[in-house]
């Protein structure tokens, strides 16, 4: 039917299998009620489709309501369908007598029964509201404020009492989540008395929520109100909280109360009705040790640990905010008398930097974060815990101290006192767990982390800032992993001379083996000084255990320790010590590979070939050190004199009785104190001289000194007093075969002439054959080489 002009027009007609009892519009179709059931009729195609049975007892009633959907009726029960006529999963109301008719004011449904009218909610579980007693009721119609009803000879209205005065009523009663609904219902521009309604209903339901054991639920009210963290806590006395300049817990709770109480009154005009009972008779005498032991419990504090964790982003991004605007003011001089006074306190042990203890966000970041460890600890989280001080936090260092050693919670303790840079606390805890943990005095899950590694990882970001704490604490594992802590020093850029002379003062076992690793990491690294050290450490331990093997008489000049193999390599390898206090040192009967080296970095060359030759008795030893000075001097590009070394052993060989006399007293006096400091001599055979004969090139000296020992050689008369000396050396005679092989094994690095000058007369050339016939090669080679370079020149002309 459509209506057009000034009456109804037939356009379409659609049957129905029964005579319909009630009906209503849902969307674009039509719910009908028929005698047993309930259908919905396509209005586009007149379609039906059966939805369920309607009640025995009572006729079909279909409802509409405001959201779209319907309520049907089955009986007593009200059914909620959608549209399409699906059932719908809510819930069910349940009248007290099926009822005749019902109608919405929202957010009630009002139903007609034979003997009153009844008021029941929307909101799930449909509560019954109110019973308005009114017999032989016939009529129930809604208007726009109120609802009328019909009797036999009157009729009723029934007019709402004003939201504000129905949800002071029902927060009175109980019915907090229905007071909550009919909150939202107030209209836009009571916004802020809606918010103070809702917030002192949330905190009212919170505390009867967490009375009765439902914890978590009440957390989530406790959220809703807003409240301030501190008054949750106060339910929680066993929680420790630092002490700070914040409002107390009564005093907040009474503005609360206050402050919602007037605003209820002025809504509804009702006066005591949502006056909150304050938590103050949670601590009566009689109830508070079986209360306190109901909130310590493990569900209280899991319920409180998800409420502070919601809590916690915005309370320590305030925090955070707060002091990086300090820091701005600081950085740009900011001198505002209130940021100079909240200056004036601050918290002295925080690793996060100053922080002013009236700085209001930092504050309750800290009572946060105190309670939440506690929380976090008291229900074994500790692993949790452990999350919250490796990151941004504000934990009282006190208190959480005192929680964590109480219950051995030694791993999270750690980062407390990392995290506010209290290394000297953590360094000395850690030593004593690794300690411990040697002898299994620590739970079994920290054996295996807990080990003097442990401390060298906590070291390492302190070497920049703490050099000092680094070196005092890494004397604890230097010995046991010497290694990491070498490398700890090296890659944390600690001064190697201050490294070397706190080892000295604490740890001289340990100097040694500081210097050959760093030494071994980095030869560069090491000066002259340090490395003059490790020779001196070396040679006190090579004499400590001559003088034991002495005493024994059991001293052997070819036995090597591992510090003497050591003492000599360094002393060939390292150029940066000073050999002369060194040599000094040495026994006059013992360690004369030692001393051959030192003169050798002194350049003594003839008593160095001396030592080998008469005392070692190595002549391979000889040849390898004239090697060593040849090419030294080779790289120097001295080659006019680099081959008189050779020519310097030549001697040594050919007349020993000669270079062996005054051995000992030549020695004595190079190294007497009044020769301490002078200059180093070219050559063995160099003299100290006076004037300007000091200036003579060391190569001119040398040649000379050479000829006038090789004609001394060579001469056939000697003295009484040479023949006692060759006694007295037991005999030596010129060593021909050492002589011999020097020549042929290094022909082309002496000068010839002179080496043949120097060659006793009695020499068989046939001996010399090895020695000559390279070099005479050798020579006319080069004559030839020198002739076709003289012809070509010429050509050139």
């Amino acid at each position: 039917m459509v209506l057009g002009g000034r009456g109804f027009v037939e356009v379409k007609e659609f049957g129905v299998p029964d005579v319909v009892k009630s009906m209503s519009w849902c969307g674009e179709n039509i719910c009908i009620g028929i005698r047993r059931e309930y259908m919905i009729l396509n209005s586009t195609n007149g379609a039906l489709s059966e939805v369920f049975p309607s009640g025995r007892l009572a006729p079909p009633l279909v409802v509409s309501l405001p959201s779209g959907e319907l309520l049907l009726g089955k009986d007593n029960i009200g059914v909620f369908v959608d549209q399409n006529g699906k059932l719908l999963q809510e819930g069910r109301v349940c009248w007290s007598e099926a009822p005749n008719v019902v109608v919405i004011q929202k957010p009630y449904a009002i139903a007609l029964l034979p003997r009153y009218v009844e008021v029941r909610s929307l909101r799930a579980p449909y509560p019954l509201i109110q019973t308005v007693v009114l017999r032989n009721a016939r009529r129930i119609l809604q208007s726009n404020n109120s609802v009328i009803v019909a009797l036999d000879n009157a009729v009723y209205g029934l007019f709402p009492v004003p939201l504000g005065a129905q949800i002071v009523q029902l927060t009175a009663s109980g019915d907090f989540e229905e007071a909550l609904a009919l909150c939202k219902l107030l209209p836009p521009e009571e916004a802020s008395l809606r918010a103070a309604k809702e917030g002192s209903i949330h905190m009212r339901y919170a505390h009867h929520l967490f009375d009765n054991g439902a914890y978590e639920d009440a957390m989530e009210h406790f959220l809703a109100s807003q409240v301030d963290i501190t008054y949750v806590l106060s339910l929680y006395s066993s929680i420790v909280l630092p002490k700070t300049t914040m409002v107390s817990e009564p005093e907040k709770l009474m503005d609360i109360s206050g402050d919602s109480s007037h605003l209820s009154r002025g809504s509804s005009g009702i006066s005591d009705d949502m006056e909150p009972s304050t938590p103050l008779h949670l601590l009566e005498s009689e109830e508070s040790a079986a209360l306190e032991s109901k909130k310590m419990s493990h569900n209280t504090l899991m319920a409180l640990i998800k409420f502070l964790q919601k809590k916690r982003y915005g309370i320590i991004e305030k925090a955070t905010a707060e002091g990086t605007e300090e820091v701005v003011l600081d950085a740009v001089g900011n001198n505002f008398a209130s940021y100079e006074s909240n200056n004036r306190f601050k918290r002295s042990n925080k690793g996060r930097g100053s922080i002013p203890v009236t700085s209001g966000a930092r504050e309750m970041a800290a009572i946060l974060d105190t309670a939440l460890l506690q929380a976090l600890i008291l229900t074994g989280q500790a692993s949790v815990a452990l999350e919250l001080l490796k990151g941004l936090n504000y934990c009282d260092v006190k208190i959480c101290e005192e929680i964590l050693q109480k219950n051995n919670h030694h791993t999270a303790l750690l980062e407390l006192y990392r995290c506010n840079s209290m290394h000297h606390e953590a360094l000395k805890l850690l030593h004593q767990l690794v300690e411990d943990s040697k002898s299994n005095q620590v739970q079994t899950e920290l054996i295996q982390k807990l080990k003097p590694e442990s401390i060298v990882e906590y070291l390492k970001p302190l070497c920049g800032t703490e050099p000092m704490l680094v070196l005092e604490y890494s004397m604890l594992v230097l010995e046991s992993c010497p290694t990491q802590t070498i490398e700890l020093f090296l890659n944390g850029n600690i001064p190697a001379d201050l490294v070397n002379s706190y080892l000295k003062q604490h740890a001289p076992n340990m100097q040694a083996t500081y210097l050959e690793l760093m030494l071994a990491m980095d030869e560069n690294g090491i000066s002259g000084n340090l490395q003059n050290e490790m020779v001196h450490i070396y040679l006190s331990e090579v004499l400590d255990w001559h003088a034991d093997l002495s005493a024994q008489q059991k001293w052997d000049e070819q036995t090597y320790s591992s510090t003497r193999k050591k003492l000599l390599s360094a002393l060939e390898s390292i150029s940066g010590y000073n050999p002369e206090p060194l040599l000094r040192r040495l026994p006059t009967d013992a360690l004369y590979e030692e001393r051959a080296i030192l003169l050798g970095k002194m350049n003594q060359h003839e008593l160095a070939l001396s030592l080998y030759v008469h005392k070692l008795h190595v002549p391979e030893l000889a040849l390898s050190y004239c090697d060593r000075v040849y090419e030294s001097l080779i790289h120097q590009q001295s080659s006019r004199s680099s081959g008189n070394i050779y020519l310097t052993l030549l001697q040594i060989y050919l007349n020993p009785r000669r270079t062996t006399k005054n051995f000992e007293k030549r020695i004595t006096n190079l190294v007497s104190p009044q020769n301490i400091g002078t200059p180093k001599v070219g050559s063995a055979n160099t003299v100290k001289s006076k004037g300007g004969r000091g200036n003579k090139k060391i190569a001119a000296i040398e040649v000379a000194d050479d000829i006038r020992v090789g004609q001394s050689s060579t001469d056939s008369s000697r003295s009484d007093g040479d023949a006692d000396e060759s006694s007295e050396e037991g005999g030596s005679t010129i060593m021909l075969d050492e002589v011999l092989d020097l020549l042929s094994r290094k022909w082309d690095r002496i000068n010839g002439a002179q080496a043949l000058k120097l060659l006793p007369r009695e020499t068989k050339l046939q001996n010399l054959l090895p020695f000559m016939g390279p070099l005479l090669r050798k020579s006319s080679e080069a004559y030839r080489n020198l002739s076709v370079i003289k012809s070509l020149r010429q050509s050139q002309r």
